[in-house]
């Protein structure tokens, strides 16, 4: 496949996926009146929504001009570590499940090495790919750790119990 036909379709798949996410969060309005709630919500959203703007990114600057994207991969990876980071902080003092901590574990290592790659461009060319593709791969990484998010928030983890509605 094309790498700009990937981005384009990439893109448009995160930013779907962040207005499906809306539309489910619209349904609950008690998530957003907890704080806690408010945090993993805010998570799920940035995990489709960075992705979705690196992939614009990615379409605008090519192969072209990569110094245009792999800024934003490593501005926009960096936002994305420290807000999964805080995240994860907060997780642990409001209790939440080591599953959940794996997957925001793994998510901010993905986000440094999106970061590192976008700086570093050659340590792409270790494992035989183009900086671009190593990219893609850590995007597809990250919207599947971000499904994770969401499969174990709607299975209940962070979701306040029946009788605290």
């Amino acid at each position: 496949m094309d790498v700009s036909t990937f981005y384009a379709l990439f893109a448009a798949t995160c930013f779907t996926l962040v207005g499906l996410w809306w539309n489910v969060v619209q349904g609950h309005d008690d998530w957003m009146r907890r704080r806690a709630l408010r945090r993993i919500v805010g998570g799920v959203y940035l995990s489709f929504l960075l992705p979705a703007l690196m992939g614009l990114f990615a379409q605008v600057g090519g192969d072209s001009t990569p110094g245009l994207w792999r800024a934003s991969f490593a501005l926009l990876a960096v936002i994305g570590c420290v807000s999964t980071l805080r995240l994860l902080a907060h997780g642990r003092r409001d209790g939440s499940s080591p599953f959940l901590a794996v997957i925001m574990g793994a998510a901010a290592l993905v986000y440094v090495l999106i970061a590192v790659v976008g700086a570093v461009p050659g340590i792409a060319g270790a494992i035989g790919l183009a900086p671009i593709q190593a990219e893609a791969v850590l995007l597809i990484l990250l919207v599947v750790l971000g499904h994770g998010l969401v499969w174990r928030f709607m299975a209940g983890e962070g979701r306040p119990a029946e009788d605290e509605r």
